[in-house]
C-alpha cells in the first residue's frame, strides 16, 4: 500500500484529487489524499509564496515519513521566491525542460526522501482542454465549444496553452465562457473527460502520475 498526500494551492484541485485522482488508484492500493494549502491562520488556497509552501511541505514530510507527499501547484502564476523560477525563465528552452529543472530544484530545497515535486503546465484548466465538447453538457450554446477547439487546435498538446496573463487556459475558457466557475464546473468537467485522455495528451501531467505509480512497483 502506497499513501501520497498530494499539496494542492486550490479547492479545485483539492476535489480533483477526492474525486478523480483516488478513485482510479485506489485498484493499485496508491491512495491518495488531497492537502488544501494553508495561506495564512484560518484562511486555505492559494500560494502566496515560497516561504509558507516550503514550511507545510515539510512539515508535511516529517510528521508522516511513511507516506509520500507530491504537489499540484499551477506553473502559471508561480511566486518569483520559488527556487530557481527567475533563472530559468530567463532561458530560452522548452517548457517541458523548464519545467522538470524547477521540480528539481523544488525537490533538493525540501530535501526530504519521502517529497516528488510536481507543477501543472500551465495551470489546472488546461487539463480541461483534452476535451472541450465536455462543456456542452453545462452550457447551451455550441459556439464557445467551437472557440475552445480552435484554441486547442493551435496548440501540440494542451500543456502548452498559455503566453501571456490574459491567454492563460482559465482567461480562455473564461473568455469563451464568463459563466465557468472553477470551483463547480472543474472537477466536474474533468471526472467527464476522464483520466486516460489527460494522460495521453498532457506529457508532463502523465509523466507525474508514473513516479507515483512506479513507488508501487
Amino acid at each position: 500500500m502506497i499513501r501520497v498526500k498530494v499539496f494542492v494551492e486550490g479547492q479545485t484541485e483539492e476535489t480533483f484529487v477526492r474525486d478523480v485522482l483516488a478513485p482510479a488508484f485506489a485498484y493499485k492500493k496508491i491512495y491518495f489524499t488531497p492537502i488544501l494549502a494553508q495561506t495564512s491562520r484560518g484562511h486555505k488556497g492559494g500560494i502566496v509564496s515560497y516561504g509558507k509552501v516550503k514550511h507545510q511541505i515539510e512539515r508535511l514530510c516529517k510528521e508522516d515519513q511513511q507516506a509520500w507527499v507530491t504537489t499540484m501547484i499551477d506553473y502559471y502564476g508561480l511566486p518569483t521566491d520559488f527556487p530557481e523560477l527567475l533563472n530559468n525563465q530567463a532561458q530560452q528552452v522548452d517548457i517541458q525542460v523548464r519545467i522538470e529543472r524547477l521540480e528539481q530544484a523544488f525537490g533538493q530545497d525540501i530535501n526530504q526522501p519521502n517529497f516528488l515535486a510536481n507543477f501543472i503546465v500551465h495551470e489546472y484548466e488546461a487539463l480541461l482542454f483534452c476535451q472541450p465538447e465536455k462543456f456542452i453538457d453545462w452550457i447551451d450554446d455550441e459556439a464557445p465549444i467551437k472557440k475552445l477547439l480552435a484554441i486547442k487546435a493551435e496548440f501540440q498538446t494542451p500543456e502548452l496553452i498559455n503566453n501571456s496573463p490574459q491567454t492563460a487556459p482559465s482567461k480562455r475558457i473564461l473568455a469563451a465562457i464568463p459563466a465557468y466557475k472553477k470551483t463547480l464546473h472543474g472537477p466536474l468537467i474533468a471526472a467527464d473527460i476522464g483520466l486516460d485522455s489527460m494522460r495521453q495528451q498532457c506529457p508532463h501531467f502523465h509523466s507525474w502520475l508514473q513516479r507515483i505509480e512506479a513507488l508501487a512497483d
